[in-house]
């Protein structure tokens, strides 16, 4: 390229900086880098290739490993999500028996509440499989004044996680969280045609499309195909199929119960006074859910038949929520031991601190997310003050979760201690003890100074090694006189044992 060319770096740059100064940096252009060829270029060009061996059972049991109470699910997603790969790789080895005319591909439909693992699911899937995976967040291409993507960046999206390889990308998976929110609503007009346009764009995907990889709306990008036009005589058009492309889709459904129950004409007269003969309620009632119910709820038809597979996941009660703390394979867990690993700090999660944890989160209604909740409210201070300390091991029990700062303090306190003693004994052959009201002044004396404990036992015991060596003293004990005189105790003592020995010394 000619110094006189700019490249696509430099045009980017130079656009995004004209929007910074127009708009404020609310707009940036993005600019993909993708490998491809000519146009009409696919994955039989390109040069990755996945195989698929694993059977339904076997993704199954995969799952139970790290998912809980979530069978039914399970077994319908294992099952279709492993046939869809199998069956792609199945047509590859044998093109000549000819394709299916109309066929519909396994797309999945996840209906359950906030925290039960829809989205873990599907990840866990994907890296089993060893395929690209990008999620996407319905909500967005919803909102007003949205700029720079439309649903087809999902789709560019899994080719950058793919590393530019096309043929790679064509066997990912695309899941979209929160489609319950694009559905209309009949009561208000506002956001319905924004709404009912995105599942419409959905539509034009989730089956067998080409996708252009350079975004018409990408300014940098169409600027430099032009300019590769241009120069070559020819478009270089790169492009991405999506007729093996996985979508599955999740939502919460909030009302939907009530759609189905208005179906079947059947209501349930007074109330439910148990919470959980309630949730089993509901669960039953979504068990019925048909095609006719998601399309009342908001959805177009073609959009709904696009979905053929349905699976229903479970709210989580406080013992799924404690099972999923007990498995060993807890993202929960292992990450919070990680980030204090992170530190040189082991952690001991007692199975009663464990069961009150559960029970902490479950009054949150969020599902697995509580657990991380509740987790990070108790531990965050242990997590800010320990890797200062000397302290290696943290065990979580019913004491530190009921009171985490006064144990916060103790460890805090007693850790102080500790290094004092230790550094005392190796820098100055000196050894120090700690009453128990000192212990106490120490704690209320660093809180007045806004001093840790450590730098308040520093602070008052500085030059203390030169008085306690001057008088002989090998041994002290420091006392809350200590503590709360520091400055005048060690000059009294000097000056009583120095007053001492000279009268010993006329005595003699």
């Amino acid at each position: 390229m000619s110094k006189d060319t700019p490249s696509s770096f430099d045009i980017q740059k130079d656009i995004n900086d004209f929007l910074s100064k127009k708009y404020g940096g609310k707009v940036v252009i993005s600019n993909p880098s993708v490998e491809g060829g000519e146009e009409g270029v696919h994955a039989e060009q390109k040069k990755g290739d996945i195989h698929f061996e694993l059977k339904p059972i076997e993704l199954e049991n995969y799952l139970k490993k790290y998912i809980v109470q979530q069978e039914d699910a399970i077994d319908v997603v294992a099952t279709k999500i492993c046939t869809h790969f199998n069956r792609m790789a199945y047509e590859k080895k044998n093109p000549d028996k000819g394709k299916i005319v109309g066929g519909i591909k396994g797309n999945v439909l996840l209906i359950g509440p906030t925290g039960v693992g829809k989205t873990y699911m599907i990840k866990l899937i994907a890296d089993k499989l060893g395929v690209p995976f990008v999620k996407g967040d319905a909500t967005k291409f919803t909102e007003t004044g949205y700029v720079g993507g439309d649903v087809e960046d999902l789709v560019r999206d899994l080719v950058r996680e793919a590393n530019g390889d096309i043929a790679i990308a064509e066997y990912g998976i695309i899941y979209l969280d929160e489609v319950d929110k694009i559905a209309s609503s009949t009561n208000h007009f506002g956001p319905d045609v924004s709404r009912s346009g995105v599942q419409r764009n959905l539509l034009k995907i989730m089956e067998d499309s080409d996708v252009d990889l350079k975004n018409p709306l990408d300014i940098a990008s169409q600027m430099e195909a032009a300019m590769q036009a241009q120069k070559t005589g020819k478009i270089e058009r790169k492009k991405i199929n999506t007729k093996n492309i996985l979508f599955v889709m999740s939502g919460a459904f909030q009302g939907l119960i009530d759609i189905i129950k208005k179906r079947l004409n059947t209501q349930q007269i007074g109330f439910i006074q148990d919470e959980k003969t309630k949730k089993n309620d509901e669960l039953n009632w979504l068990k019925y859910v048909a095609k006719q119910d998601l399309i009342e709820f908001g959805f177009e038809s073609e959009f709904v038949g696009r979905l053929p597979i349905l699976a229903i996941l479970d709210d989580l009660d406080v013992d799924g929520l404690y099972q999923i703390l007990l498995n060993p394979n807890s993202s929960v867990i292992l990450g919070k031991k990680r980030d204090f690993h992170a530190y040189g700090i082991d952690t001991e999660f007692e199975d009663k601190a464990l069961k009150k944890i559960a029970e902490a989160s479950h009054k949150e209604k969020t599902g697995a997310r509580g657990l991380v909740s509740v987790l990070e409210k108790i531990l965050i201070k242990f997590e800010k003050f320990l890797p200062s300390t000397s302290i290696k091991k943290l065990v979580i029990n019913e004491e530190l979760l009921d009171n985490p700062d006064i144990v916060l303090e103790k460890l805090l306190i007693q850790d102080a201690i500790n290094r004092i003693i230790d550094e005392y004994i190796e820098k100055h052959g000196i050894t120090l003890t700690f009453t128990d009201n000192a212990k106490d002044s120490i704690k209320l004396k660093s809180k007045e100074n806004k001093l840790t404990p450590y730098d308040y036992c520093h602070k008052i015991l500085t030059n203390y090694e030169y008085g306690l060596k001057l008088i002989g003293l090998s041994q002290f004990e420091v006392t809350d006189d200590v503590v709360n005189n520091y400055d005048h105790f060690l000059d009294d003592l000097i000056k009583n044992r120095s007053y001492s020995s000279v009268k010993q010394n006329k005595k003699v």
